[in-house]
């Protein structure tokens, strides 16, 4: 795939296709001349990927296929191609203003994305490949499925404090003196009372309920994390062994990355995490970038934690932000000097442990 930098050489028509939930719309496109040859819509069912295939085969035998959401509406029909050794393209979904003059149809997408396939220079295959692809499946789910449960225990955390600082006083007094994260300990413990009003004994109830749905949530994330810890460790623990990454930061980057030859370069690699600066130059002015706010905004996430790990705790990076700061440059400059610098770092590692 990384090989690859003109469909046009390689095969003779471009399968475009728009997925939905229930409906998938394709169109075949010459890859020669940009014109379309035919469409179709079947049903996202193994039967309508097959129709899909006998749709392909009328036309050609040299193709390739450009999805839009592999990772998500097209993840079936991804499995389905990929089983059968087909050439898979990746896209991501359009942005609404590039669309010529607002139109919108899913036939349209479908062709959009055969010729946006044919017009690119550097092409990018599906997650859904590798050998490790049952574990990155694995892992994208149990990270999916944590993050819920670490964001729910949170809004109940919060839903706590309130009700805690707006409680009557009988109850609030329990609580006076303790910190945010000691409340749901007491909480849990609260008993109510005969002679308390309908208020009170509400407020205990509520906050009682909060607390044991706060401990449930946190116990689910950390039965989630030592799952993910082991796959972590089966399948790449030599990530584990760089500072500033836990098994979250690692299954986080391995998704992202996915296998060898999807990610091209470290280049790549870079502006896929949002870590890459943007040029902004203009006239005479050639020292000027934008921060990057696309990307992969998890796995940018994850390379931050590492930032910060090892600004607190690793004496090369504090040398490092010492000299930095020195020559003028802000903490957020240096952090994001950083990232780069760690996604790099991070690539590298992956790439090289991938031949062994």
């Amino acid at each position: 795939m990384t090989s690859v930098t003109d469909l046009r050489e390689v095969v003779d028509v471009v399968i475009g296709v728009d997925t939905h939930v229930h409906t998938h719309s394709a169109a075949a496109v010459d890859a020669r001349t940009g014109g379309v040859l035919d469409q179709i819509t079947v049903d996202a069912t193994p039967d309508g990927y097959a129709q899909l295939t006998e749709f392909a085969d009328e036309h050609a035998t040299l193709r390739a296929w450009a999805i839009e959401g592999t990772g998500s509406f097209g993840a079936g029909l991804t499995r389905h191609l990929r089983t059968r050794d087909e050439l898979v393209i990746e896209l991501d979904r359009p942005v609404r203003t590039k669309r010529r003059n607002g139109a919108k149809s899913d036939p349209l997408d479908a062709i959009r994305a055969a010729r946006e396939a044919l017009s690119r220079t550097k092409l990018g295959g599906p997650r859904d490949g590798g050998d490790q692809a049952a574990e990155r499946h694995s892992l994208s789910m149990l990270l999916t499925v944590r993050r819920s449960a670490v964001d729910a225990a949170s809004d109940a955390r919060r839903q706590l404090f309130s009700l805690v600082i707006a409680a009557p006083e009988p109850v609030r007094e329990r609580f006076r003196g303790l910190k945010a994260s000691a409340m749901p300990a007491v909480a849990r413990n609260l008993r109510t009372r005969a002679s308390w009003d309908v208020e009170t004994r509400t407020a205990v109830t509520m906050l009682r309920t909060l607390a044991r749905r706060i401990q449930a949530f946190t116990e689910e994330a950390a039965e989630h994390e030592r799952a993910i810890l082991a796959i972590v460790r089966s399948w790449r623990p030599d990530l584990l062994a760089q500072h500033g990454v836990g098994p979250i930061v690692a299954a986080t980057v391995l998704c992202a990355w996915s296998h060898p030859g999807r990610v091209r370069s470290e280049a790549a690699f870079a502006m896929l995490a949002g870590v890459a600066p943007i040029p902004a130059n203009s006239g005479q002015v050639t020292t000027r970038y934008r921060l990057n706010r696309r990307g992969d905004r998890q796995l940018n996430r994850a390379l931050h934690t590492v930032a910060l790990s090892r600004c607190r705790h690793d004496q090369r990076t504090r040398d490092y932000v010492a000299r930095r700061t020195t020559q003028g440059k802000t903490p957020r400059e240096i952090k994001r000097c950083l990232k780069r610098y760690i996604a790099r770092d991070l690539y590298r590692l992956l790439q090289a442990g991938s031949t062994t």
